[in-house]
């Protein structure tokens, strides 16, 4: 499901936006200030409705941060209305500017709209299964909206079991994939180890895994 981040120091603005959207599918969350919105985007989304007005900063600055770190498209939700404003907009980034006062009909065409024209860039970059989210870009896994640190032989793991979801590997493919030319140094034990620790990380409940499951004398598959 997409996740959309409204960024509006309106509350009642952001309530009706937030539930106009939830009703057409769309999972929503709001930050009223500068501050608020940029603790949020430390997790993942699909798309920001973004005030350019806000209590203790401004859209325009949070919008050139999102495109110097993010590749997440942004749409300007504005009272300031003028074509010098719109312009200011599209300079530092934005993928669509929408005026004040608005029609809730009209906003959710316009998501739609750059969601579709986004969509095969995040598709690429992000992925999401249950309560877990990766974005291959940054090499960040989420699991509940809560980064989970992992080190880098562990995220190899993990990206190739995710990139080949609904595939049986082997232990000895994953070896070949992971370590390389140095595949031949390296054991079971160690590819088993990692697969624990990720568990350990990843799982609710690491004896009954829903993420990294075990194929019985051939390997690892990723999901139930």
């Amino acid at each position: 499901m997409q996740r959309i981040l409204i960024v509006d120091d309106d509350i009642y603005i952001c309530g009706g936006i937030k539930i106009f959207l939830e009703k057409n599918g769309y999972t929503t969350d709001c930050a009223y200030t500068f501050a608020e919105a940029k603790a949020a985007l430390s997790q993942l989304y699909n798309l920001v409705i973004l005030d350019i007005n806000l209590p203790d900063g401004n859209g325009l600055d949070l919008c050139s941060t999102i495109r110097r770190e993010k590749n997440l498209p942004v749409i300007f939700l504005s009272a300031d209305n003028t074509d010098e404003d719109m312009i200011k907009g599209f300079t530092v980034g934005c993928d669509d500017y929408i005026s004040k006062p608005f029609s809730l009909e009209l906003l959710i065409q316009r998501v739609m709209a750059v969601l579709r024209r986004t969509q095969q860039n995040t598709d690429n970059s992000l992925f999401q299964y249950k309560d877990m989210s990766v974005d291959f870009g940054k090499m960040q896994v989420f699991i509940a909206n809560n980064k989970v640190n992992l080190s880098a032989t562990e995220y190899k793991v993990l990206e190739l079991l995710i990139k080949n979801k609904g595939q049986v590997l082997t232990r000895e493919t994953m070896i070949d994939r992971i370590w390389g030319c140095d595949s031949e140094f390296i054991d079971r034990n160690t590819l088993n180890v990692h697969i624990r620790r990720l568990r350990q990380k990843l799982e609710p409940d690491d004896k009954h895994p829903k993420y990294i499951c075990t194929v019985f004398g051939i390997g690892y598959t990723f999901g139930e």
